[in-house]
Parts: C-alpha cells; structure tokens; sequence
C-alpha cells in the first residue's frame, strides 16, 4: 500500500485558505498538518519530517508593508534553512495566492531575490472570479503530467507577475512558467503567467486558487451540469512525486 505523505501547512496571522488546501491534500491522499507561526518559531524542526511543505493563502499579517512580506521576513527567519534543505532533498513545495507572494519575498521563485514581483492587478482593483489555467511546464512536479485545463477561483488584488524581458525569456526557456491564463488574464501577468516554479522543478507558486475545485460541487454552476476540470490533479502530481 502506498504510504500517505505528510504535508506541512503553513499559516500566519490573517491566512485563510489552510482549511480548504488541507481539504484538498486529503481528497488528493496526502496527510495535512496545520503549523501555525508560533509552532514554527517554538519548533522549527516540525518540519522535517513533512513530505509535502504547503504555504496557504489569504491576507498574512494583514498584507501589512505588501503582500506576503512579513510572512516572509518570518518564514526565513525560523525555517528559512530547513526550507532550502527540504527542495534540496526534492520535497515539493506550493504557495498559492498569499503563499505564492511569500516564496517571491523570500527569492524561493524563481530563485533568486527580487527577479520577479507581484505587483497590483492591471484593474487597480482586488478581483473574484473563476479562471482557466493551462498548464505549461514538464519540469514542475505539479503539471508535468496534467493534460487538461484546470477551472478554479482567483480571489487577489496584487497578482500581476512582472520581471524584466531577460527574466522572463529565461524563465520561459528554462520551463518555468507552470500556468497560465487562458481565455482572458484576469490581472496583467506577464506573458498570462498564473504560476512559475523555480529551476528544480519542485516548488510552485501560483495565484489561482486550485484547492478550492477538488469535488464537482465545489464549481458553481454544478448543478447546470458542469463538471470536470478540477484541481485536484494538480495536488495528486505533488502527492505522487512525494512518495515516488
């Protein structure tokens, strides 16, 4: 019997989505177990024993001085180390939303400080709605082997992904541009990009929210009859490259 995967949510002050990326961890075979900040700084060898290590989304430290940023600040300064020892020993890493402007602070994505930001959406406003994401990439661990298009919510106002032209010709020559919009760019990323990962293949960002399409119900015109395109796949990719 293959084994269940232990995935280490991260959260702090004003995150949200924990519930609903531990929802999707469980439908997808993984183990979630929520960390909380000060789990972190009282223990931060909590974490080295996770498979999977997720940073959940929503508004941490009330996106106080910018998005993410003092997640950041304090993710590296308790496990920043043990972070870079678990993608070095392969162990796959996702920030959605909230997480994925975490990993940018912290130069995680695309791998190394200040080569990509995300900054406010093109609309000057936060948007909500459902998207359509294709993915890109054979080296992410997350969509190397996904072969539909996911449908899922974005619910952000700073998630336009900008860098310079000789930035982004190499994330795109280099396979790192995971996701992208398709059927309209809901907030001016470069390129339609909705999430790139760094040159290992194994951590991935993202602003689209796929844990909240795990189960057909989940989609709001489910009883019109539509279903399919579920982001659940893309947590069962992480799953599997966990234990494989």
């Amino acid at each position: 019997m293959t084994r269940s995967p232990v995935a280490a949510v991260l959260c702090a002050p004003g995150t949200n989505r924990d519930s609903d990326v531990s929802f999707a961890l469980q439908q997808a075979g993984a183990t979630p177990v929520t960390y909380l900040m000060a789990d972190l700084v009282s223990q931060p060898s909590c974490i080295d024993e996770a498979d999977i290590i997720v940073i959940a989304g929503g508004f941490s430290y009330a996106d106080a001085l910018g998005a993410g940023r003092l997640f950041a600040v304090e993710l590296e300064d308790s496990i920043g180390d043990r972070m870079a020892a678990a993608i070095k020993d392969c162990r796959p890493v996702i920030g959605i939303c909230n997480g994925f402007q975490t990993l940018v602070r912290m130069g995680i994505l695309p791998g190394s400080p200040h080569a990509v930001a995300l900054g406010h959406n093109e609309s000057g406003v936060f948007d909500c709605r459902w998207v359509e994401l294709e993915p890109s990439s054979q080296k992410c661990v997350w969509t190397r082997n996904l072969v539909e298009n996911i449908k899922c919510p974005i619910a952000h106002g700073e998630g336009r992904l900008t860098a310079e032209d000789s930035t982004w010709s190499h994330l795109q020559r280099n396979d790192q541009v995971a996701l992208r919009y398709v059927n309209g760019n809901p907030n001016g990323s470069i390129g339609d990009a909705a999430g790139i990962c760094d040159a290992s293949g194994v951590v991935l960002g993202l602003m689209p929210h796929p844990e909240n399409h795990v189960v057909p119900r989940q989609h709001p015109q489910f009883h019109r009859g539509i279903v399919g395109n579920l982001g659940l796949s893309l947590f069962r990719e992480g799953v599997n490259f966990a234990v494989n």
